[in-house]
């Protein structure tokens, strides 16, 4: 079990990283005015409607970075920031979102197979790792069991193929928003290199958290293997 904590150790180190540097980042742009003076909330609605998207409503969701698009009852979601904000910052998380939205309109095939995970990945998440804990019989959990463990491996493997299928469903939402943001007219160049540094560190989070899951998931298959 060092291996274990030795990996996540190291991947919580780079994740906090990761994360300081977008927080930073977004401070930084969220100084940025937009020359259009459009705020969040007004740029996502004329993304929406540049793609013909007349069902999806955006609205303020409380907290700092907690940003996201919900399929099930088509809302995009912007936090106080981005919701009410006039920054560079506030139109690169407002498009990306919006982007998401338009992948759900059309049926964009990387989304609707992440969609269609989540049960599996919910279930997985909240009982992978005890499943394999018992299976290991660490700490009297179980008797150990190669079977069990097994087992608790498949499910853990749904959660990390969930993150590396979340890559190109995110990098797409931000080539959407990027793309509409110049062909708009909606920013400048000079606020387009500002939108793109931005998104390109919130990307490196999901990498991030796909690469630590992965590194994970072989660690329990080589415990797996040496049990076997």
């Amino acid at each position: 079990m060092i291996g274990y904590y030795v990996i996540g150790g190291i991947m919580m180190l780079i994740s906090m990283l990761v994360s300081n540097k977008l927080k930073s980042k977004f401070k930084h742009y969220s100084q940025v005015g937009m020359n259009n003076g459009l705020s969040g909330k007004e740029i996502a609605e004329k993304m929406l409607r540049d793609n013909n998207i007349t069902d999806v409503q955006v609205i303020s969701t409380p907290g700092f970075l907690s940003d996201h698009y919900n399929p099930a009852n088509k809302t995009v979601n912007l936090s106080p920031d981005v919701h009410d904000g006039r920054s560079v910052a506030a139109a690169a998380v407002a498009a990306h979102e919006v982007g998401h939205a338009v992948q759900h309109a059309t049926s964009y095939a990387w989304l609707t197979m992440r969609s269609k995970m989540v049960p599996a990945v919910q279930f997985g998440s909240k009982f992978g790792q005890w499943v394999i804990l018992a299976g290991i019989g660490f700490m009297g959990i179980g008797g150990g069991n190669p079977t069990v463990l097994l087992i608790g491996i498949i499910m853990f493997a749904i959660t990390t193929l969930f993150s590396f299928i979340t890559l190109p469903v995110e990098f797409d939402a931000t080539n959407r928003a990027k793309a509409w943001l110049r062909s708009s007219g909606t920013a400048g160049s000079a606020e387009l290199e500002g939108v793109e540094d931005a998104l390109n560190w919130a990307a490196r989070t999901y990498v991030v958290a796909a690469i630590g899951s992965l590194a994970t998931l072989l660690y329990w298959i080589m415990i797996f293997m040496r049990r076997n």
